[in-house]
Formats: structure tokens, C-alpha cells, sequence
């Protein structure tokens, strides 16, 4: 499987030819060097609805027709501006064409914000992505929760990828105790210096994981690593 990092929590994951993209903030994004005119994806998965996330998932998935895999009501606003979707939940699974996708907990929020109009967008989630037997966990936006241990323990995770920048998510010190717990082969932080609000230096992280006994993988903006 080959992970590209795009910037903030945007990644490409791609196996056996098939690709999917998670959370496509690309317009507005100060540090992307790609644009969503150039993104060709089977699908597209939503961790929530804020607009750094939910990003150009619409005219992407408009444009190439790819399904938009979100949790339940935010699934429900994408089918509402024309995009093809399939809804889950927290806890649910189910098996694609391109692999199996799972949605985990995640503590946080989530709303497309409009204006003035703010849309509730259901449950935020993480996700547990198999293809080709490598699984990924994308942890989403969250805060350091305690069964990220059971996420572990029930899945041989062969990534994570998990939020640094503190303030709106986990912090540094409070990753690196989600590390130890979902126990997985490599670590990738994510969520960091987009914004001044969420900076923080990867490689303190990475020392700190490392020092209590794990790989972790910085990648620089549309770098990409296989595994």
C-alpha cells in the first residue's frame, strides 16, 4: 500500500490500483501544492464535516465520481449537494471494492459551518482501512481517549496516522500515549502546522515515539511511503 500525505489530514491511500482519499482539504489550505482539479480517487472518506476536512470532498466526488464514505448524516448532507455516498457509522463496518473500511470513535465535533448556518454533521469518526492486508488507522480529529487500547489490541495496525497540533486535538505528549496503546508497526503524525494555532515540531515527536519503543514516518507535503 503506498500513503501519500497531501497536508493537515489529508492522505491517498492506494493498493492494487485502486485509490482512496481522506479528508481533501486542498483549496484553502496554506501549505497544499496540489489542487482538487488534480485529484483522480475511487472514493473519498469524512471524518467529519468541519471545512478543513470536509474541504473539496463535493467537487471532487462530483467530478469523478467517486463515493463519499462518511458517517450517517454527514453522508446525508454530501447525497443533498449531488454527490454519490454510503452512509456507516461508529462501530460499523463494510467491505468495498477497494477494501474494507471500518469507523472507529473519535472525540470531538463535527458541523458544516456555511456563514452564519451551522449544520449539525453527526458523530465525528475515525477510520480502520484494510486493503490488500495492510490496515491504516486514521484517527480523524481527536483527543487522546482510553480505547484506543481496544482499537489496538483487536487490529493488527500496520499505520497510524495520528493528530499532533494540540489545541483542537491531541497534543504531542497525549499521541505518543495513543502510540503505546494501538501498538502500531509505524506512526505518521498529522493535523500539525497548518495553522499557528496548531504548530508544533514533528521531530520532538518522532523522538519521543521512538524513545518509547516505535517507527514514525514524517512526511513532507505529497511525499509518500509504502507499506
Amino acid at each position: 500500500m503506498k500513503i501519500k500525505f497531501h497536508g493537515h489530514a489529508c492522505f491517498t491511500l492506494e493498493s492494487d490500483g485502486k485509490k482512496i482519499l481522506i479528508d481533501p482539504f486542498l483549496s484553502g489550505n496554506p501549505l497544499a501544492k496540489i489542487k482538487e482539479d488534480q485529484v483522480d480517487v475511487d472514493a473519498i472518506l469524512l471524518t467529519h464535516g468541519h471545512g478543513d476536512h470536509l474541504g473539496d470532498a463535493l467537487s471532487i466526488a462530483k467530478r469523478t465520481r467517486a463515493l463519499i464514505i462518511a458517517p450517517f448524516e454527514l453522508a446525508m448532507y454530501c447525497q443533498s449537494k449531488g454527490a454519490e455516498v454510503h452512509p456507516m457509522h461508529i462501530g460499523g463496518s463494510h467491505q468495498f471494492e477497494f477494501g474494507k473500511v471500518k469507523l472507529t470513535p473519535a472525540w470531538h465535533g463535527s458541523a458544516v459551518i456555511e456563514g452564519s448556518s451551522i449544520q449539525y454533521a453527526g458523530n465525528p469518526c475515525g477510520f480502520l482501512i484494510t486493503m490488500d492486508e495492510k490496515t491504516v488507522y486514521h484517527a480523524g480529529d481527536t483527543g487522546l481517549f482510553g480505547d484506543m487500547e481496544l482499537i489496538g489490541r483487536l487490529n493488527k495496525l500496520d499505520a497510524a496516522l495520528l493528530p499532533i497540533g494540540d489545541n483542537f486535538v491531541m497534543g504531542i505528549d497525549d499521541a505518543v500515549e495513543a502510540v503505546k496503546m494501538l501498538n502500531p508497526q509505524l506512526v505518521v503524525p498529522m493535523h500539525y502546522n497548518t495553522f499557528d494555532v496548531i504548530k508544533q515540531d514533528p521531530e520532538i515527536f518522532k523522538e519521543k515515539v521512538s524513545q518509547v519503543g516505535f517507527k514514525c514516518e514524517i512526511l513532507g507535503i505529497e511525499e509518500e511511503i509504502n507499506i
